[in-house]
């Protein structure tokens, strides 16, 4: 697989899959500075060239790689990788440097800040979890391809 650098890559063919495979893009983030703004404008391209934009869903996406990103900068040593898989689902994987796995906070309060982010993930994705690695490991989200097609239009 290729590895895409944070200002750099061809777009590949639209629609979620060519010849019945699976599209997989890759995002280089160690070491980048606004990578979860990079990992957005990123995530928001991908689903564009897919045909997965303008829709509720889409935003949600958004949030999940942003909550993902911050997450692994916070908590796991920074990022070092963004994956997007499209096929039947989206998978998102943010690899970081530690085989630590996440834990929810016990008990987040509401109006403070911090302790929300795997709630937002669980929330907002059909399924997510986690993957080590012999580097360290991959937090994933998943979100059915469905719900990106047939997703209520966002109004702007």
């Amino acid at each position: 697989m290729q590895t895409i650098g944070p200002d750099t890559g061809d777009p590949m063919p639209a629609g979620p899959s060519v010849a019945g495979q699976p599209q997989r893009r890759r995002l280089a983030l160690s070491g980048v500075r606004g990578h979860v703004a990079k990992g957005r404008d990123f995530t928001r391209q991908a689903l564009r060239d897919w045909g997965w934009d303008g829709n509720e869903t889409a935003e949600d996406v958004l949030l999940l790689v942003s909550e993902l990103l911050t997450n692994a900068s916070l908590h796991a040593g920074g990022c070092v990788e963004l994956a997007l898989t499209a096929r039947e689902v989206l998978r998102i994987e943010v690899f970081d440097g530690t085989t630590t796995p996440p834990r929810r906070h016990s008990s987040p309060q509401r109006g403070v800040p911090g302790g929300h982010g795997l709630y937002i993930v669980e929330r907002l994705s059909d399924r997510w979890g986690t993957a080590t690695h012999e580097h360290g490991k991959a937090v994933w989200a998943e979100i059915d391809a469905s719900r990106l097609a047939s997703g209520r239009p966002t109004s702007r």
